[in-house]
């Protein structure tokens, strides 16, 4: 009976888990972000494979998509402010996969009948088809950045209620399942296309995404259904006295514990950027700046945060080259690194992260929200001296007597330094149609690895701390904005992020030979160090001297936090 019943128990318990909002949301997220993934690795190599082995299609269309979200960031936000949850999410979903499934139809008929398309008018039926498909993806991303920010920033919020430590760890998970996706969703469609071929890469990525969008669809109804505050969207006050507090009651009687330091900075003197109500009663030039006006807002908006300075941390981040991108992962091609080996590299890479994520929540259990930043700040810098040291290690090719735009006048003036290969990328040599495992360049053993080791090494290390980091912006972004902002604030946040990435872009096409590339890792530290900086001041000002305070389990009945932030950064 006993038995029976403990049983019972324990299955209505996984049951009830199952079908959960919670994990609910974490299924909607695996499939929508493993589709995301999948198409932003294939359509770059798509679009390399259509031009010839040429980056330059891939080259437009980051440049398209890094542009977009930068200047419509704060209108995408304003949208998902302004409408229904569910309107948002369900419209969101709707437009990113038809868009995917139509870029994917579109491929597929180019590279069917690429050669005939090249014959039609001179070539500009195919031109016409490149222009579509990198417009159609880049509505696909936009609204992949809608999506984004109304499921990872606003629903979590309310699904987690104002528990603070279930936000901490559904935000941990959400970050985890990224992680891991990030790495598997590639693989998947990588080994399609290589014992396949491109047109069956395209025609799986559009059925995936059609399926995707009819599962995703039903569980975000039955989270609305599982979660009823999804369907009122509070007002003004109602907003700040739910947003005075994400922890529980228990916690408000005598103080604050250390976890409390993640306590809204948002109050009744905090900037809120009116919007107009009936802007059809407004004349024809009114409609027509409206975009502009609520750009203008939000950015404002977004100045006025008392995590101003935490997000521009954030966005700092983003400046650097230090990261499992093509440009990291060339420069390792240049220092002898092969394509198995960068396969394991980011490997560890994930692994990294997610240990990252996972200290995240334990962290802020011992020290508090804020003081988890700055500790993964300081972690994060750390891990990154290595990355300084090897620029000087024995086996660096770090010369500043070599001019850093050798390469760029090189390739203004028609000429090129690889002339047997048409494309390299990420350790892998490609030749008209045929692809193979490029060959590492010629190096002496073992001293000449110490520099591109000490540099993976360094990366690896330091996304402990930086995915603990960008999970601590995240909730402190999502605690402490009101609701009725939410959308906007994250979309400029989202802008901030791409502005930075441009950036860091920009420098490498500015200095693109290797000689260079370390002075381009010293540059990126500096950016890092800045962007923590910014955090320490922020941290600094709202906690002053305790955060520097021991947070041992004996001392956080002691422990006292100022139950009112500063009004303004």
């Amino acid at each position: 009976m006993d038995n029976s019943g403990a049983k019972k128990t324990c299955c209505e318990s996984v049951k009830d888990f199952f079908t959960s909002a919670k994990f609910l949301i974490y299924m909607g997220h695996a499939l929508s972000t493993w589709g995301d993934r999948m198409w932003n690795f294939a359509v770059a190599v798509f679009l390399v494979e259509l031009y010839g082995n040429s980056l330059l299609l891939t080259a437009v269309y980051g440049l398209v998509v890094a542009g977009s979200v930068l200047l419509l960031g704060a209108i995408i936000g304003d949208w998902v402010d302004r409408n229904p949850r569910l309107k948002v999410a369900q419209t969101s979903l709707l437009v990113q996969n038809s868009c995917v499934i139509v870029c994917g139809i579109l491929l597929m008929v180019v590279f069917q009948f690429k050669e005939q398309l090249v014959e039609l008018y001179n070539g500009w039926i195919l031109t016409t088809c490149y222009i579509l498909v990198i417009t159609v993806a880049n509505i696909a991303n936009l609204a992949s950045t809608a999506t984004s920010i109304t499921i990872q920033r606003d629903w979590v919020v309310v699904v987690a209620g104002q528990d603070s430590s279930k936000l901490a760890d559904m935000n941990a998970t959400v970050r985890i399942i990224d992680q891991l996706t990030n790495i598997l969703a590639p693989m998947l469609v990588g080994q399609i296309m290589s014992f396949g071929s491109h047109f069956i890469g395209c025609g799986f990525i559009s059925g995936w995404n059609l399926f995707s969008m009819c599962l995703e669809y039903t569980l975000l109804w039955k989270v609305y259904q599982k979660t009823p505050a999804l369907a009122v969207k509070a007002g003004q006050k109602e907003q700040q006295q739910e947003l005075k507090q994400l922890s529980s009651p228990k916690e408000l009687e005598n103080g604050q514990s250390p976890e409390e330091s993640s306590q809204p900075l948002m109050n009744e003197n905090s900037v809120v950027v009116d919007k107009p109500d009936s802007p059809k009663q407004q004349g024809l030039c009114h409609q027509v700046t409206e975009p502009l006006r609520t750009l203008k807002g939000g950015w404002v908006s977004y100045y006025n945060q008392n995590i101003f300075f935490a997000g521009m941390s954030l966005a700092f981040l983003y400046m650097t080259v230090l990261g499992f991108d093509c440009i990291t992962t060339g420069y390792a091609y240049t220092q002898g690194l092969n394509g198995s080996v960068l396969s394991l590299l980011m490997g560890a890479s994930a692994i990294s992260g997610i240990c990252g994520t996972v200290a995240f929540t334990w962290v802020r259990r011992k020290c508090g929200l804020i003081r988890t930043g700055f500790i993964s700040g300081i972690t994060q810098l750390s891990c990154l001296m290595l990355c300084v040291v090897s620029v000087f290690a024995p086996g660096s090719p770090f010369d500043l007597s070599v001019s850093p735009f050798k390469d760029l006048y090189t390739h203004l003036m028609g000429e090129t330094t690889l002339p047997e290969a048409d494309h390299i990328l990420n350790g892998v040599l490609t030749v008209g149609n045929s692809t193979t495992d490029a060959p590492a360049a010629e190096l002496p053993p073992l001293q000449s690895y110490m520099s591109v080791s000490l540099l993976f090494a360094g990366v690896i290390a330091a996304r402990v701390g930086l995915w603990s980091f960008d999970l601590t912006v995240t909730q402190l972004i999502q605690e402490n904005v009101i609701e009725s902002e939410r959308g906007v604030i994250n979309g400029v946040q989202n802008s901030m992020n791409y502005l930075l990435d441009l950036l860091h872009f920009i420098m490498v096409i500015l200095a693109p030979n290797p000689e260079a590339f370390g002075l381009l890792v010293i540059i990126s530290v500096s950016f890092v160090a800045m962007g923590h900086i910014m955090y320490f001041g922020f941290a600094f000002k709202n906690l002053g001297n305790r955060l520097f305070l021991c947070c041992s389990p004996e001392q956080k009945e002691e422990m006292v936090e100022s139950p009112s932030l500063p009004t303004t950064v």
